[in-house]
């Protein structure tokens, strides 16, 4: 090795070597993402049988075009894009193994426009292709444990600056245009965020009690809505730091630090990368951002692997009712 050279990274996974010519051929990214849902063993979509072949051209002998398979079970035709976020997509498969690639390597997120022009796909295309990975990113919390130990919450907003009218009496009142997002990390854990329609008391202490355990250790900031009410008696213990007087961490380790920086990636990803989210699909970016914190310790190869298998069993349609108490 020359001087001053570095070496080449040698600890990148299996996955990460398969994506590049994913992300150029068809036949291989048909066969990566069969690979990452199916493995070594290849299921009807339908009827969960193993009792399926590929379909082969009839003249060449290699797979057919449409890379379809056939199961003997129910007779029924199906390919790797059936019951998943890509169903019906004429998006080639090459593209979507690229932005899944991108969108769980990139810190802070990427936009549909580089996408765009990365993979001369036009722009509603590649937006099309970017919610729907969004929304395979996404988890239900309803079926998953709750978060316990010691458990951060905070609220940040979301939005442009609010716009104020001049009543001709009185202080000038406030019309708001920024969306709330409630967020809960347990410390050295996973981190969930919730859209309400206002941070109050009883909208934020129904979160808690529905996604943390009553013997948690909750540590917040001074706001009012943690120390007053029905917050401040569901837990055996909450610590708070007041901010107010530069107070952001105690000796015995309250602080809500965590959850402040799981806030400035989801902002700064906004900010530099998106640049203007609306209310109506921010949901599905705080999805993202939660997906990525909670994969945080696996490599980029991994993640897009987990991001992939999460899309099996998930359809987004265009009159798919919206849901903004939830990143699920």
């Amino acid at each position: 090795m020359a001087k001053g050279q570095r070496p080449v990274a040698s600890d990148k996974s299996a996955i990460i070597a398969k994506l590049p010519r994913a992300c150029m051929d068809e036949t291989a990214a048909v066969e990566f993402f069969e690979e990452q849902r199916w493995g070594k063993d290849p299921r009807c979509a339908h009827c969960d049988s193993r009792e399926i072949y590929q379909m082969l051209d009839r003249k060449t002998g290699a797979r057919n075009k449409r890379f379809l398979w056939r199961c003997r079970s129910c007779n029924k035709q199906f390919t790797v894009r059936a019951n998943s976020v890509y169903e019906d997509s004429p998006i080639p498969m090459r593209h979507w193994a690229y932005a899944f690639w991108k969108a769980c390597s990139s810190k802070k997120g990427v936009s549909a426009l580089q996408i765009k022009r990365e993979t001369g796909l036009t722009y509603k295309s590649a937006l099309f292709m970017m919610h729907r990975v969004r929304f395979a990113m996404g988890e239900d919390y309803r079926v998953q444990p709750k978060l316990s130990g010691i458990v951060e919450a905070d609220e940040t907003y979301v939005g442009g600056k609010p716009r104020y009218t001049q009543p001709r009496s009185g202080p000038r009142v406030g019309r708001g245009r920024k969306t709330p997002v409630v967020s809960l990390v347990e410390r050295d854990g996973r981190i969930r965020s919730f859209i309400p329609v206002d941070v109050t008391a009883e909208n934020v202490a129904r979160i808690l009690a529905e996604n943390v355990t009553r013997d948690s250790h909750l540590m917040t900031d001074s706001a009012m809505i943690y120390r007053r009410g029905p917050i401040a008696r569901q837990f055996v213990r909450h610590g708070y730091t007041d901010h107010s007087r530069g107070e952001y961490a105690k000796p015995d380790g309250t602080h809500s630090n965590t959850v402040e920086s799981a806030f400035s990636l989801l902002k700064r990803g906004i900010m530099g990368t998106f640049h203007n989210v609306s209310r109506k699909h921010l949901h599905r970016y705080v999805a993202e951002f939660d997906f990525r914190w909670n994969a945080r310790k696996i490599d980029d190869g991994a993640r897009t692997a987990l991001a992939i298998r999460q899309a099996e069993g998930k359809r987004l349609r265009y009159k798919q009712p919206i849901n903004l108490s939830t990143t699920a």
